[in-house]
């Protein structure tokens, strides 16, 4: 990655945001590479993960921790070198969210984390196999 690469932003209402590259697109985002984190609640744990060149796509995610405190996925060394990581400490990991009417009816998938490099903000989404892990695990009381 080069120096330009790290440095780009992307203009918001509220300021300058750290653009993060995907190493490898999302599954079926083929095209998109390029997304902002920006907090879409006050207490922090909701986050819009927004894509820079795809207007009007948009993932929520969440931390695991608030949620699921004892999820801890598995990170490769294959998806560790892809990220330019010696290790998980510096990794900010992120569950997909799908959105319910209310945030009872909300669900994560617990099979595909997003991992973030936070030193140079290059991504990826794992692609977990296991048993006990849910695509469509219920947020709350679940």
């Amino acid at each position: 990655m080069t120096v330009a690469q790290t440095e780009r932003t992307e203009a918001t209402e509220a300021g300058v945001v750290p653009i993060i590259e995907f190493v490898t697109p999302m599954p079926g985002f083929a095209n998109e590479r390029n997304f902002v984190l920006v907090r879409v609640d006050d207490t922090g744990l909701v986050f819009s993960l927004t894509s820079v060149e795809a207007s009007g796509l948009r993932f929520l995610v969440v931390p695991p921790a608030p949620f699921f405190p004892d999820y801890a996925p598995e990170i490769d060394d294959e998806a560790l070198a892809s990220l330019g990581a010696n290790d998980t400490d510096n990794l900010l990991v992120l569950l997909v969210v799908s959105a319910g009417a209310t945030a009872v009816d909300s669900t994560a998938n617990l099979m595909a984390p997003i991992v973030v490099n936070e030193a140079n903000r290059r991504a990826i989404q794992l692609v977990l196999s296991g048993s006990g892990l849910s695509v469509r695990q219920p947020l709350m009381g679940g």
